[in-house]
């Protein structure tokens, strides 16, 4: 792994993995992430039903195809929803994919080469919270799953708004509690018992798909998150529910 370039206009090779700083790193986070790293893909498209590979689709579908758009997908992870997007828009000229959990961005480079994406995509270890990547620098910034994982989902909020150029667009998808209660109910069963065994018996790890439920039940109300989001400058937001509101869609733009 090669060192970030200084300044603070960083120049990235596609296809290469670099710090954006010394992490606060070493985290909880990002030793969990570690630990999972292998089956972590494998587990999401388990856990999900399969649900998660149309989830990314609709986001997916939402980057403007218009004309060429810079990329940075946040929390990249094994980089499914990177390698969709780049797949179903060609006009993504550039990418950038960003992980905490080194061991993820080695899963994430693997999946890349298969998918034959090297050459438009780089991949940084980094904080989501303090990139140091050079402000307003993004068409559009997307997230998976990540932002109730951030210390501080305000702070990651402010760092999305700094990134993105002037009519850019943040594109997040987020686990969020049913409104309807007995949906709800059945959910919340779903995540107590089922996840945490499923995730012991396939990668070996109780703590982390433990912490996957709490981390959705205690997370912000799928009605806050647009507040927080004006709160960091971002403006035409709205939060889509997905399969009967398990999932929810953010989406904002920098004016």
């Amino acid at each position: 792994m090669t060192q970030a370039d200084s300044g603070d206009n960083p120049s990235f090779s596609p296809g290469t993995s670099k710090p954006t700083d010394a992490l606060p790193a070493e985290s909880a986070v990002g030793k969990m992430f570690d630990r999972i790293a292998p089956r972590y893909a494998l587990l999401n498209h388990i856990l999900s039903l399969g649900l998660d590979f149309s989830w990314r689709r609709k986001l997916a579908g939402r980057i403007d195809n218009k004309r060429p758009v810079e990329l940075l997908d946040l929390a990249t992870g094994s980089g499914d929803l990177l390698i969709a997007i780049l797949r179903k828009r060609c006009n993504v000229s550039k990418a950038v994919g960003l992980d905490i959990s080194e061991k993820m961005l080695e899963v994430c480079r693997k999946n890349i080469e298969k998918a034959e994406l090297s050459e438009r995509i780089t991949l940084v270890q980094g904080d989501a919270a303090r990139t140091k990547l050079p402000g307003e620098r993004f068409d559009a910034i997307t997230m998976a799953f990540g932002i109730r994982n951030v210390p501080d989902a305000a702070e990651t909020l402010g760092e999305i708004a700094r990134l993105l150029r002037p009519g850019g667009r943040v594109l997040i998808l987020e686990f969020s509690l049913p409104s309807n209660r007995m949906i709800r109910s059945i959910y919340l069963i779903y995540l107590r018992h089922i996840v945490p065994l499923i995730g012991r018996l396939v990668s070996g790890d109780k703590g982390a798909y433990r912490y996957l439920n709490t981390t959705i039940e205690s997370f912000y109300r799928t009605c806050d998150i647009p507040d927080l989001m004006n709160k960091a400058g971002l403006t035409n937001i709205a939060a889509t529910p997905l399969t009967f509101g398990t999932v929810s869609l953010y989406s904002g733009s920098k004016p």
